[in-house]
């Protein structure tokens, strides 16, 4: 497949500059692989850093038979690794970076502060040293809506106060004014930061979806394996909280949104240089037990579940709202819970040991 050289409207864009070799940090992970399908499937060509803590190697020939085409390069690597990462810049030349590599699980950050800032906050800095050593000022970020923690309901915009909750959301927050302050020093920088809250679901073929190495930390993919059989019973965090019915209400994004939004983010970096801040989301929430009876009706089988305590960082309610890039850029979500429960179903069903040929090691002890 050529590639396609992608135009932006953007006021003030660059019209002389396309990506067109994008780097994906993490890019093995749920999102990361997906966001894979989705470049390949517009033509650019990718090149992938992984150091697989929470993915597998496996996964890309998944990548490759969804998209028709060959991943460019995969570099297993820890992106702190600044040498191993230079040397990935040297072999290659990249327009821009889509950077997902972190650490993503706010109730395990609380137990592993020092691993989350290590591995969130020093990636990023060795991640934009390298970068600008090798002449390249073009990045996607992929940020949070759980920096804004406990902001109180209905949706919150990009205006909200920034009050994080746990470590996670706290080293987010500070790759974001990292990254403002880069742009301040260097007006070359074009930066754009997605917030966005739970992304979920699957790519519809069944072929890749959300499937960590080890215990689940989010709601979707525990509810999948219980539904499969690899686990017994759920344990729902909480049935205390000033909701309609007590349980934790969340935005839940399709995957397939998500990654479709940072690629129409590429198509706007050509735009004036700075940094933006966007956030992805449905507009509207749905709490656990809403989605545990949605992914009932989906893999029509029940789904036996435990209440339990709170975990910390936890809030009531998290719902983004994303008028700002819809006005921008005129992105907005396609698919609801329904089809995030289906896809999310597909998947797991297809694979109830998730990616098989996985070589994997024991559990990691919480």
């Amino acid at each position: 497949m050529a590639r396609r050289r992608l135009s932006t409207t953007a006021r003030g864009a660059d019209s002389s500059w396309a990506p067109s070799t994008v780097l994906v940090t993490g890019g093995a992970g749920f999102i990361g692989s997906h966001t894979c399908v989705e470049l390949l499937d517009h033509g650019y060509e990718v090149i992938v850093v992984d150091d697989y803590s929470n993915s597998t190697p496996q996964v890309f020939a998944r990548v490759e038979r969804i998209a028709g085409r060959f991943v460019g390069a995969v570099y297993e690597l820890d992106i702190r690794d600044r040498r191993a990462l230079s040397a990935v810049f040297d072999r290659h030349s990249v327009d821009a970076v889509v950077h997902f590599a972190s650490h993503k699980a706010g109730g395990l950050s609380t137990r592993m502060p020092v691993s989350y800032y290590d591995t969130n906050v020093g990636g990023t800095t060795a991640l934009l040293r390298t970068m600008h050593e090798h002449g390249v000022h073009r990045l996607i970020y992929a940020s949070s809506c759980w920096l804004y923690g406990d902001a109180g309901g209905g949706p919150l915009d990009e205006n909200t106060p920034i009050r994080p909750g746990t470590p996670y959301a706290a080293s987010k927050w500070i790759c974001e004014q990292i990254l403002a302050d880069v742009c301040r020093r260097h007006p070359e920088y074009s930066v754009l930061c997605l917030r966005y809250p739970v992304p979920a679901g699957a790519h519809p073929s069944g072929l890749i979806g959300e499937d960590p190495l080890h215990t689940p930390q989010n709601l979707l993919p525990y509810l999948a394996q219980v539904a499969v059989g690899r686990r017994d019973r759920l344990s729902v965090y909480g049935d205390d909280y000033p909701t309609r019915d007590g349980t934790g209400i969340r935005d839940y994004l399709h995957v397939m949104d998500v990654v479709e939004a940072h690629r129409v983010a590429l198509e706007h970096l050509a735009g004036p240089p700075g940094m933006e801040v966007y956030n992805l989301g449905a507009g509207a929430g749905s709490s656990v037990l809403d989605v545990i009876t949605a992914f009932s009706r989906a893999s029509g089988r029940s789904i036996p579940y435990d209440i339990a305590p709170r975990r910390p960082g936890d809030v009531a309610e998290l719902i983004a709202d994303a008028t700002a890039v819809q006005r921008a850029w005129g992105w907005h979500p396609t698919r609801d819970l329904t089809d995030v429960c289906l896809d999310a179903w597909r998947f797991q069903r297809l694979n109830p040991n998730g990616y098989e040929d996985t070589a994997r090691g024991p559990e990691k002890k919480e």
